[in-house]
């Protein structure tokens, strides 16, 4: 077995103190942290509720005198508690957690809500004396779901400085290498929140990496110095990109790291899509990992889906009629004949339907070429054409396909059936973006990626969307529709 080059094994060595004692602290630190600004809060609600003019608001029994803050101790105590249970439950003390403030702030907004419906719930049950105010509560909502996040602010803001930070994050051993890890890694290796510190790459089984390929990645054995590596104690993880060949080694590799008390992580690349549905269940006793959640796999989340879309649909079409009569006006006056331009599109399931937009190009303008992407500069575009692809007027129309339920205000936008009938085989991945509706507006458009721009990014972009759908995501890629100009004719 060669072994790796001394440089490297001093190098590794020397590095700072292990990231799981750090964590360890770093999880008590705000585990106390978390208590001390609970408690606060709900003393602050205490205050609001029986020591300002809201006192006379909650009936005869208060009006005259309110708790003691005494009676109330039991209260505060049982409301620290079920915070802090919640926080547990939703995973709040994970280490990636405390690197991300955005994850931070959504996991805080979940558990609030949840821990007000409890809070109340819970004194129905135990019969709290003196019954809890329900006043109390909402107050305590309003203050632990601002003074929480302010106080992780801190801690995030303490924490985000690369002195801390790295030594927060595992030290990572990666093996083997693929696009998507390339990709991955690419995108990760200098964000602030990224959980990993990768310390080197190893070549799988019998191959070798080219260390001229990776110019800023260090290269530091061979899969047979693997357990000499981890017997040093240089790493955290073994992370798994590509075993090439080789997977049936990945059983006496798992073991392995179990001897060396390491974390195993494998990278499933034969998944190259819709990673985030990926669920690992139980079959008769057998496990199975597939795709099988999603965010609009959710019937609650379809139902949500769709009445924000008949609502603004209907609220798009009642505001823009007077731009509709405006702009087919000058359609008409620049080039006479119909405003409105039909197209058949692909949808849902690959369903086809009528897309309907206002005109913005000369009548017959594929008759010579056939069908074809708008490009930048198009000759075939109206003076007043160009004006409404860049303010995306000509797409206003689309609130009818909307409403009838061929498309969605937000979603991958849809493509011609007669362009596209040869992507599924060219484009990995491309017919998943057909799982849910098209949309008006979308990720990969906001973003620049409409008209003649690449597929293949677009549809990196759509099935971003698809697998971290919500409701919030859809009015943040609305406004930013409007924000965003781009000049696609």
């Amino acid at each position: 077995m060669s072994h790796p080059k001394s440089s490297t094994e001093a190098s590794i060595r020397h590095q700072a103190e292990p990231s799981k004692t750090v964590y360890n602290k770093l999880v008590a630190l705000a585990f106390l942290g978390d208590a001390a600004v609970v408690w606060g809060a709900l003393l602050l609600a205490y205050w609001l509720r029986f020591g300002t003019s809201l006192l006379q608001y909650g009936g005869a029994e208060l009006s005259a005198t309110a708790p003691g803050i005494g009676s109330y101790f039991g209260h505060f105590l049982a409301g620290v508690g079920l915070m802090l249970a919640i926080l547990t439950n939703f995973r709040f003390y994970d280490r990636r957690n405390f690197l991300s403030f955005h994850r931070t702030v959504k996991i805080i907004g979940k558990s609030t809500a949840l821990w007000t419906a409890a809070y109340l719930a819970v004194s129905l049950i135990l019969r709290f004396n003196p019954a809890i105010s329900r006043l109390y509560c909402g107050l305590g909502f309003l203050t632990v779901l601002t003074i929480l996040p302010l106080w992780r602010w801190m801690l995030w803001r303490m924490v985000s400085r690369e002195k801390f930070a790295s030594r927060l994050r595992q030290r990572a051993i990666v093996i083997g290498w693929s696009e998507e890890f390339e990709k991955a890694y690419r995108l990760f290796r200098n964000a602030s929140d990224r959980p990993f510190a990768v310390c080197g790459f190893i070549s799988p089984p019998g191959e070798t990496l080219p260390e001229e390929r990776h110019s800023d990645l260090r290269v530091i054995g061979r899969y047979e110095d693997l357990p000499l590596l981890l017997n040093m104690r240089i790493c955290d993880v073994v992370l798994v990109a590509n075993m090439g060949r080789h997977t049936n080694e990945l059983i006496q590799l798992a073991a392995l790291c179990e001897k060396e008390m390491v974390e195993f992580k494998l990278v499933p690349t034969w998944f190259r899509v819709l990673l985030s549905g990926l669920h690992l269940e139980t079959v008769s006793g057998m496990p199975v990992l597939g795709i099988s959640s999603l965010p609009l796999h959710s019937a609650l989340n379809q139902y949500v889906k769709r009445a924000v879309d008949i609502v603004g649909s209907l609220v798009g079409l009642t505001l823009a009629a007077p731009l509709i009569a405006l702009f087919g006006l000058l359609i008409y006056r620049e080039s006479p004949g119909p405003i409105f331009y039909r197209q058949r599109r692909l949808g849902q399931g690959g369903r086809l339907f009528d897309m309907v937009k206002l005109r913005s190009m000369k009548l017959d303008a594929e008759k010579s070429g056939g069908a074809g992407w708008t490009v930048k500069d198009d000759p075939r575009c109206l003076r007043v054409g160009k004006f409404m692809r860049r303010w995306n007027v000509d797409e206003i129309p689309q609130f009818w396909n909307v409403l009838k339920g061929d498309m969605s205000l937000v979603g991958p936008r849809p493509e011609r059936p007669e362009l596209i009938q040869n992507f599924k085989e060219v484009i990995p991945h491309y017919n998943a973006r057909h799982h849910i509706k098209p949309g008006i507006t979308g990720w990969a458009q906001i973003n620049g990626l409409r008209g003649d721009t690449d597929l293949t990014e677009r549809v990196r972009f759509d099935l971003h969307y698809i697998e971290n759908w919500n409701v919030l995501f859809d009015f943040q890629i609305m406004i930013l529709t409007f924000l965003k100009r781009e000049n696609a004719c």
